[in-house]
Parts: structure tokens; sequence; C-alpha cells
């Protein structure tokens, strides 16, 4: 008999906690494409990338002129110009690639862009995100723009349209 107790005890208790966790969906892909900030700044950020870009592009250019000349006057040159030809062109190889680790490497200055253009758009869209879990009492947000993360959703628990009216955006 207490066996039994025992086990309706911790089924009730079980079905109380499971039933008490409130939920919903949201899609920030779909939020942010909605942003017209995030648009904007996704486009300067882009350009940017570009013009880097293309600068990065010009000085490989520039050395690959520089190694085919050496190629082409190879045999005329002395063993002294050979390596100070060679030297030159390891020189600037060296400055294009550190050009294009602090352009976009790790932190490096796209990072650093994005951080300023981005960030405080998804920072707009996270406090969002908490005044709805907040206002409508959500224990979980979760969102399905990864793919990975949410398998199936019914799409009445989605609320990117909420989170969207929250920030004055007309949809």
């Amino acid at each position: 008999m207490k066996k039994i107790c025992l086990i309706l005890a911790v089924v009730l208790c079980s079905a109380f906690g499971a039933s008490a966790q409130r939920y919903c969906v949201i899609d920030t892909k779909y939020i942010l494409d909605n942003v017209p900030d995030y648009k904007e700044a996704q486009g300067k950020l882009d350009a940017i990338a570009e013009q880097w870009q293309k600068e990065i592009d010009a000085k490989f250019l520039e050395i690959d002129k520089m190694y085919k000349s050496y190629q082409a006057e190879q045999v005329m040159l002395t063993d002294e110009l050979k390596h100070k030809r060679e030297d030159e062109i390891v020189a600037k190889e060296k400055e294009a690639k550190d050009l294009q680790k602090k352009r976009f490497g790790y932190e490096g200055d796209l990072f650093k862009k994005r951080e300023e253009l981005i960030k405080p758009i998804q920072d707009k869209v996270y406090n969002a995100v908490q005044k709805l879990a907040a206002a409508r009492m959500y224990d979980f947000v979760l969102d399905k723009s990864g793919g990975v993360t949410v398998i199936f959703a019914d799409p009445k628990l989605d609320k990117s349209d909420d989170i969207l009216r929250s920030l004055g955006v007309k949809k």
C-alpha cells in the first residue's frame, strides 16, 4: 500500500511540474529579416567587407605580378638580386596576409564592425523577447531559426510577430 501511495505521489508531482512549464517558439532570423535597421546595418557591413576584400585582392594581384616578373627575369639576375627580389615578394605576401587577418580574422575589423552595427539591434530583439517572456510568464523561449533546436513547432506557439510588434515593426 505504501508503494502504491508513493508511486501515485511521484506521478502527481511530475504531472503538476510538467504542466506548469510554459514555452513559446520564435524565429530570430525571421524577426531580424523584418527589422529595417538590421537590413540597413547588414548592407553597410556587406559593402565594407566587399571594399576590404577588393583591397586585399589588389595586394595579392600585385604580388602575383611581382612573382611573374621575377620568374621572367630570374635567368638574368645575380644571386644577390634574386635573394633581394624573393625577399621583397615574401615581405609583400606577409603584409597582404597580415592585412587579411587584420580585416577578416578572429576579432578582426569585420568582427568589430559587426559588433558596432548589428549587436545593438540584436540586443533590442533580445530585450523584446525578455519582456514578452516576462509578460506572458513563459519558462522557455525556443528559437527555431537554427533548424536544429526545434524539430516541430505548432505555428500558434510562434510569437515572432509579437516580438516584431513590440519593436514597432509593421508587418
